[in-house]
């Protein structure tokens, strides 16, 4: 059983945008967008890209810091031209290859009936060194925004490092992670409602660990990792609720949302580490192991993805568990069970159309019910008191689809975040509340009102995310208000521990740096 409970800086300034647009034309008119790799840890980088369908400009060496990143590539969208920079260490970057050339993005799974599922749209991200090869950090190198995606304007890699130490000061926590005799640490929930004050939900430990390992923490992830296995169940996955003081669990059984997530952090460990680090096998077999669990024990007749490993199935399910981009992954790493991981894409996209329906009222809006069945009917039976509602799992639902959009091209996922981010664009993020009926009335859960000064992270950086499928100013402009918003670091109605946790994940996708790393 997972937790059903409910989990629980303004827009950038026009002095800063026309700060910009003065650099921009002092460099030859580059864009209004900070080099995806500028001021971090390692140091900052040199130039970046030129504009779509151009020749890539050259970039200058990186300035300061431990290593350096070498000159910019070419811009997204290019389907001739090479740039010099790429991949570069030390101070001054070295010289490299750039620029995409291919156009199109074509491949695919097998799906049910022997049909294929094909990418299409936009030029794939340059090829390069693997993470583990490079020693790619946060934030990551050039070229890794994917042409099929918009990003935000003004977006910046400080503001994904200022939220996630915040991130990491309110809910990373040693108390009560002691396994055994060995200290760890783990992600609390600061003072949610419905659950105890400073516990830990392996949903939790899930986003922990995505968080990390894309923030280049290994000693977090590894520590995160070695909490979960103090707290497996008879079927070898984490119990999904354990008591703050550590000493039991509160809730027995798995939460698959987590899971998975858990599964896919540790394949992008795999590429960003490589190797074990501090664990007991590799993180590529870690994840072969979790990710067989999940499909021995989460997955019903074939094709369902269960809300947990003791209970549901086509009768109870979570539309916003469904995580496609995950199980094209899954599929290439579990061999034995390839097929089968696309007998559940498949399905997942069918259970996902069939939900939006005219009974429902949200053919046109994306509102998915937080627990439905096979077809698509809202089950407010699925257990005591299943909310049948947009609300606060639903509202993953943007993030998680969008991403096979921008990562595989795949065009049912450009059909459902077409619809959600017309309805969020239409609202504008200003008026975005925490919670709405299928048919698109408010339903606020926390919020005062629709102008409540406090919103919820959950919700406006997950629609921020779908609507990055999408193209047009309307679109351009409610993804910058979306980053914008969600930069502030304050949209945490929802509660601490949730809110901030999707306040980093949004920006990290929104800045490119949360990547598909088979790419590189």
């Amino acid at each position: 059983m997972h937790d059903f409970t409910p989990k629980p800086n303004a827009i950038r300034t026009l002095a800063l945008f026309a700060l910009c647009a003065w650099a921009s034309a002092v460099a030859g008119g580059t864009g209004c967008r900070p080099p995806p790799d500028d001021t971090g840890a390692a140091g900052k980088s040199g130039g970046g890209g030129s504009s779509p369908g151009s020749g890539g400009r050259s970039g200058s060496g990186g300035v300061s810091g431990a290593s350096a990143s070498g000159g910019g590539g070419a811009g997204s969208g290019l389907t001739t031209g090479s740039a010099t920079g790429g991949h570069g260490s030390d101070s001054g970057g070295a010289s490299g290859s750039a620029g995409a050339i291919a156009s199109t993005n074509t491949g695919g799974v097998p799906a049910t009936g022997g049909t294929t599922v094909t990418a299409t749209g936009g030029a794939a991200p340059t090829r390069g060194p693997t993470p583990a090869q490079s020693g790619m950090r946060f934030p990551f190198p050039q070229n890794r925004e994917n042409s099929r995606c918009i990003y935000p304007e003004l977006y910046r890699n400080e503001d994904v490092k200022a939220a996630y130490d915040q991130w990491k000061a309110d809910t990373v926590t040693t108390d009560g992670a002691k396994v055994g005799a060995n200290q760890y640490r783990r992600i609390k929930r600061t003072n949610e409602p419905g659950l105890e004050k400073g516990s830990t939900v392996s949903e939790g430990i899930g986003y922990g660990m995505l968080i990390a390992v894309y923030m280049g923490d290994q000693a977090l992830f590894d520590d995160l990792w070695k909490y979960e296995q103090g707290w497996l169940d008879d079927k070898g996955l984490m119990h999904w609720y354990i008591a703050a003081a550590g000493d039991k669990p509160l809730g027995t059984g798995a939460a698959t949302d987590a899971d998975e997530d858990m599964a896919f952090a540790l394949l992008m460990a795999d590429k960003q580490w490589g190797g074990m680090g501090s664990l007991s096998k590799t993180y590529l077999q870690l994840a072969k192991d979790q990710i067989g669990k999940i499909w021995a024990t989460e997955v019903d007749a074939y094709k369902y993805l269960k809300p947990g490993d003791g209970w549901g199935g086509a009768g109870a399910l979570n539309v916003s568990y469904f995580a496609p981009y995950y199980y094209r992954q899954f599929a290439k790493v579990d061999t034995a069970n390839t097929n089968n991981w696309n007998m559940l894409l498949q399905a997942s996209y069918d259970v996902l159309a069939a939900s939006l329906n005219m009974a429902n009222g949200n053919q046109s809006n994306g509102l998915v019910p937080a627990w439905s069945d096979s077809n698509g009917v809202p089950n407010g039976g699925a257990f005591a008191g299943a909310p049948t509602n947009y609300q606060y799992d639903s509202c993953r639902t943007p993030f998680r689809i969008g991403m096979d959009w921008c990562f595989f091209g795949e065009t049912r996922a450009k059909d459902y975040v077409t619809k959600t981010s017309a309805f969020f664009s239409g609202i504008g993020v200003a008026k975005i509340v925490d919670g709405y009926g299928l048919n698109g009335a408010p339903q606020a859960q926390f919020q005062k009102d629709a102008m409540s000064q406090i919103q919820s992270a959950a919700f406006i950086g997950p629609a921020g995310v779908g609507a990055m499928a999408m193209s047009g100013a309307a679109y351009q402009t409610f993804v910058n208000q979306a980053y914008a918003a969600v930069a502030t670091d304050k949209l945490f109605v929802g509660g601490v521990y949730y809110d901030s946790s999707w306040t980093v994940m949004s920006l990290l996708m929104m800045t490119g740096n949360l990547i598909d790393f088979t790419a590189y």
